[in-house]
């Protein structure tokens, strides 16, 4: 369900999407509201589910986890038990950052981060191509970062 949101909470989120560290006050005073309404409406948003969380982005190259691999997975079943299987074990696995259901000749889109890729390769051979019904895994990894942002683009709700 989308939820409506007006100028000023728009504001708010792209404030707090670029930096969640600020405070009531200081997102108050950019939006040019008094600090109590400006609470207010960011917790209702909590409540509401829009801000789902706040969290620190943390930089992968510096923890040296400089290898980013999208990976195309295609089970041999469809069933909605081989599906169930699939996506609980993919939550297991920290290196997964993300995983999508996809339309198409695939089955599912991974993000996943490695140090090397002899480590890519560990979690390749070892846990997903071990996992049943996985028929197919096709990595694509990634050359260098163009862009990477959690910030959504507000202007088009």
């Amino acid at each position: 369900m989308q939820i409506k949101l007006s100028a000023i909470d728009r504001k708010i989120l792209r404030l707090l999407q670029h930096n969640a560290d600020l405070s009531a006050a200081e997102i108050a005073e950019r939006v040019e509201l008094s600090q109590s309404p400006c609470w207010r409406r960011i917790h209702r948003m909590q409540e509401e589910g829009v801000i789902e969380r706040k969290v620190a982005l943390l930089n992968p190259q510096r923890l040296g986890l400089s290898m980013t691999v999208f990976v195309n997975v295609k089970l041999s079943g469809h069933g909605r038990r081989y599906l169930a299987e699939f996506e609980e074990a993919i939550t297991g696995y920290p290196e997964v950052l993300e995983c999508y259901t996809m339309a198409g000749g695939m089955d599912y889109l991974l993000k996943v981060v490695a140090p090397d890729i002899a480590s890519y390769e560990r979690f390749l051979r070892d846990h997903l191509l071990q996992k049943p019904h996985v028929q197919e895994a096709h990595s694509n990894i990634a050359m260098s970062e163009v862009k990477r942002t959690t910030e959504l683009p507000l202007d088009l709700v």
